[in-house]
């Protein structure tokens, strides 16, 4: 859900779930493509966030556009990553119609010191195109 123009939040609320909070875009060297956001894993166990760094956002939101679209669903995990590999996503589809995400968040090299995974559940489909919607807005938000 788009908390206003320039975050977007995913997963449960609620003390025990992990939510993600995807906020702060920027363009650090100007007209470059390069776009940097913060992403945040946040619960009653755990809070930690890195900086991202992708060139227009790596095509993120095409990625969950296109399983939106396959909302019949897929043998296996799709799988998609940052330039710098600090923000992945492991996608499969389950019975009963639900697209489980396995976001995974990385140390940047050197030295990796650290990794943290958490999943979220979606319904095929609607709450999958919402998703890749929110996500295209954030990262084209800082476009002028």
């Amino acid at each position: 859900m788009i908390e206003d123009g320039t975050s977007v939040r995913v997963g449960d609320a609620g003390p025990r779930p992990v939510h993600l909070l995807f906020s702060e875009p920027t363009r650090p060297f100007g007209d470059d493509p390069t776009l940097d956001f913060l992403v945040k894993a946040h619960g009653q166990w755990v809070s930690i966030e890195t900086l991202v760094r992708t060139r227009d956002g790596d095509g993120l939101d095409t990625f969950l556009s296109s399983l939106a679209e396959d909302f019949r669903g897929w043998e296996g995990a799709c799988a998609w990553r940052s330039l710098e590999r600090d923000l992945t996503i492991s996608a499969e589809h389950r019975p009963g119609g639900y697209v489980h995400l396995t976001w995974g968040i990385h140390d940047r090299p050197p030295p990796e010191e650290w990794h943290f995974e958490t999943t979220t559940v979606h319904a095929a489909g609607e709450d999958m195109r919402n998703l890749a919607a929110e996500l295209h807005t954030f990262l084209t938000s800082t476009i002028e």
